[in-house]
């Protein structure tokens, strides 16, 4: 390895090559085909000898561009290649995977919308039955870790042809990794499958510099430097620095060094960049770099730099490295100065090129326009696929997620910076859907993505955006240089009701209702016209350490909001309620915290009936709490370091789900016994400020296995169809969304995304919104539990 350069050039937005401006691999005489072909009889029909790429799935083959097999394969298909799909193959032999012969070019393996872990089985480590990327919802028709199983059996038949691995599963697990179901380490996954490549993220311009350079005639060894990707080397290339991230504060006296993680000092500009707000600076603290070798001030060459991680050896072997992993490569999100990442497996080396540039608005509007039958395959006849008929009449109009919760993992696969569609095209789909949607009664469904009012929003400058490494753009506090006008998204709302044949427009996507509240004009448009009754919000919890271990606002926002909203409500004469969403059994979270949350559902008199317990999805920075019990999110220290509360065990993890139903008479017991356990029998009884009464109620209203009541009474908005997509699309995401649209619930990864958050519904709200109707009641279990903690 180089010394350091004397100086380098400053970093400087990233750009990338127009999508659609290589030449076409087969010229103009490929047509669009009706399907891409599943079988040897639709490839005669088309005349074809063979397929230049063959994707290997998970998922029912639906072509729409909800989905990401329709998004991926019709995308390569404009790029003029022969582009055939197998479909959930019997993966107990290779029969199924040689069923369109091999391929030209190459195999792109994936899971399919959702990690195959996360679609079999349930918070709890239950195994579902049901899935809803199957036709007739069937279970069993994927293997666990489906993309480690699928790439292996391509790779027996495959000879010299290279096998590429990519989606939601792969992408999240593309360094070493805690994993959940097994409850240890697991190597990338790219060493356990076998395949020649990763490709992490929206995949399309991977894709298309992998399909065209091998078209070329370019070896698949060849092509180390391609963004959006991971390869293994047995050798590290000359000529570059390396910075080991694995001192840890270093306790030492350190010479002062460049440091990427800090912009230079004497860059104004860059300065004003990375901060936004002086009140984030203890929350998310960059880690401190030691350059080997360390060459006092002098600057690092980026594009000739990686960034060392502990290796799997050890960050399997010690949890603290393992949670600076996690943060370090969270840091290493933005891809206009993100470094390459490289970590040693056994005696090779994993190389993680940093992540793909965002696709420009018309990529975008190009993408989501192509040629998509917007059906299942035919195929599977009359057999519904339930994700399909979830989205069918929904429109994703963006990519993306600046929120950074730190149990979501939207930004690890998409990225902070958000791709938006133009207006223009949003409204063609619209009429796409009114044209050729089967069953379309002038409804759309949802305008949204991973969240429903980012649409457009970006930083106000190029220049600060490409230096800036903070975790989020809205914690503690919305960032200065956020663009929070949300005027684009107002107008896409009136643009799409008066399209011929539409009459409501409904926005189901989650909403960050602390962007909301800076825009009254967007909050009155959403409030009058889109929220049909009820309208889904995800404070996620209502007590600061919990939310501070989340990054999400504090309370103060949500009765912003729910002022706003009930003043809108009431101005355009309507009835409507907001429906919050909470976690339970979140890292960082206390009993006492699960109690003061439950007091403040009583209080506000919301019965919950369906409770997401916290899911430890691979990569997401709550998992590395889970893990490693400490928090990635600020400085850590062997010995000093904070150290969390994790409930992991079932006990405390069923206490935590039961208690946000409280009024269910099945809860009682536990809830008593557990209340009785942390000396808190002051809120057993029949008062207005105790949580649950001496017997459980005999004659109650309550109806437990609905979805949804309110009083005992009624339903809520949402039918019960949707029940999956909050508990099954949260799990999956904890947020992960797909290179196509949303997980296809959200329709990826999406916990607060697409049509996530509708299997959990609440009674209507008869709170007044008033601060003193939910304040924090500490208890004194919590407090002094962390207080000892700290002191340790």
């Amino acid at each position: 390895m180089s010394a350091l350069p004397a100086k380098s050039p400053a970093i400087s937005r990233k750009t990338a090559k127009d999508i659609f401006s290589y030449p076409k691999y087969w010229a103009e005489c490929l047509t669009p085909a009706p399907y891409l072909p599943m079988s040897r009889r639709e490839m005669d029909d088309m005349g074809w000898d063979s397929c230049d790429i063959i994707f290997v799935t998970g998922d029912a083959y639906v072509d729409h561009p909800s989905f990401a097999m329709g998004v991926c394969g019709r995308f390569l298909e404009a790029q003029g290649f022969r582009v055939g799909i197998i479909s959930q193959p019997n993966w107990r032999n290779t029969d199924d995977f040689l069923k369109l012969g091999l391929p030209n070019l190459f195999f792109a393996v994936a899971a399919g919308n959702m990690d195959s872990m996360i679609n079999h089985y349930t918070a709890e480590k239950k195994r579902r039955n049901d899935d809803a990327y199957t036709a007739g919802g069937e279970g069993g028709k994927r293997p666990d870790r489906a993309v480690t199983v699928y790439s292996q059996r391509c790779k027996q038949i495959a000879g010299d042809i290279p096998v590429v691995i990519g989606g939601i599963e792969a992408s999240l697990r593309r360094i070493a990794q805690y994993d959940y179901w097994s409850d240890q380490v697991r190597r990338s996954v790219l060493v356990d499958s076998t395949a020649d490549m990763l490709l992490y993220g929206n995949g399309e311009r991977s894709l298309a510099e992998v399909a065209h350079g091998l078209a070329s005639g370019k070896k698949i060894s060849e092509m180390t430097d391609i963004r959006g990707s991971a390869i293994m080397r047995s050798a590290l290339p000359e000529g570059w620095t390396e910075i080991d991230s694995s001192r840890i504060d270093w306790p030492g006296h350190i010479d002062a060094i460049s440091n990427p993680y800090y912009p230079e000092q004497n860059d104004d500009v860059v300065g004003n960049a990375t901060s936004g707000t002086n009140a984030d600076q203890d929350v998310a603290q960059p880690i401190r770099i030691i350059p080997a070798p360390i060459a006092g001030k002098q600057r690092l060459n980026h594009d000739k730099t990686w960034v060392r991680l502990p290796s799997f050896a050890k960050v399997n072997k010690d949890p603290v490295l393992y949670a600076h992993a996690s943060r370090v490569l969270h840091l290493e999100s933005n891809p206009h100065n993100a470094h390459v990442l490289v970590q040693k497996h056994d005696k090779q080396e994993l190389w993680v090129n940093p992540p793909p540039i965002p696709l420009e608005t018309s990529e975008l509007d190009r993408v989501f326009e192509l040629p998509y039958q917007r059906q299942p395959h035919p195929s599977y006849g009359q057999a519904k696929i339930p994700a399909f008929d979830m989205i069918r009449f929904s429109v994703n109009i963006m990519r993306g997620c600046f929120g950074g919760c730190t149990f979501c993992s939207i930004t690890e696969h998409e990225g902070r910076i958000i791709q938006s569609r133009s207006q223009e095209s949003v409204v063609r789909e619209i009429e796409q859907i009114r044209d050729k949607t089967p069953g379309f009664t002038g409804h759309i469904s949802d305008l949204g993505g991973p969240t429903a009012n980012m649409y457009h929003l970006n930083c106000k400058s190029d220049e600060i955006q490409s230096h800036c490494r903070k975790l989020s753009c809205v914690y503690p506090t919305i960032c200065e240089n956020l663009i929070t006008n949300q005027k684009p998204t107002t107008e896409l709302y009136r643009k799409a009701r008066k399209v011929d044949g539409v009459h409501t427009v409904s926005i189901a996507s989650g909403l960050r209702y602390d962007l909301a509240v800076r825009d009254p004009e967007y909050v009155k448009e959403l409030v009058t016209h889109h929220v049909g009754g009820y309208l889904k919000i995800a404070p996620e919890h209502t007590e600061g350490d919990t939310l501070n271990k989340m990054m999400k606002p504090g309370m103060d926002t949500y009765y912003a909001f729910k002022q706003m909203f009930d003043k809108y409500s009431k101005a355009a004469g309507k009835k409507q309620y907001l429906i919050p969403y909470f976690i339970a059994a979140h890292p960082g979270c206390e009993d006492e915290d699960m109690v003061n949350l439950a007091l403040w559902l009583k209080r506000n008199d919301l019965k919950v009936d369906q409770v997401q317990t916290f899911y430890p999805s691979p990569m997401s920075l709550a998992t590395a709490m889970y893990h490693s019990h400490r928090n990635p999110l600020k400085a850590l220290k062997y010995k000093k370091g904070e150290q969390l509360y994790i409930p992991r065990e079932k006990e405390q993890r069923t206490f935590h789900k039961a208690i946000l139903r409280y009024h269910d008479p099945a809860n009682h017991q536990l809830i008593k016994d557990a209340l009785i356990k942390m000396h808190r029998k002051d809120l057993i009884g029949d008062g207005a400020s105790q949580l649950i009464d001496e017997q459980p109620e005999q004659n109650t209203s309550y109806h437990q296995g609905g979805v949804g009541r309110k009083s005992g009474k009624g339903r809520t908005a949402a039918g019960s169809k949707d029940h999956f997509s909050r508990q099954k699309m949260f799990e999956q995401s904890n947020g992960q969304k797909t290179a196509g649209k949303k997980s296809a619930a959200s329709a990826d990864s999406a916990n607060r995304g697409g049509n996530s958050g509708q299997s959990k519904k609440a009674k209507p709200s008869q709170s007044t919104g008033s601060r003193n109707n939910g304040q924090r009641t500490n208890g004194p279990t919590a407090a002094k539990s962390r207080q000892q903690r700290k002191s340790r």
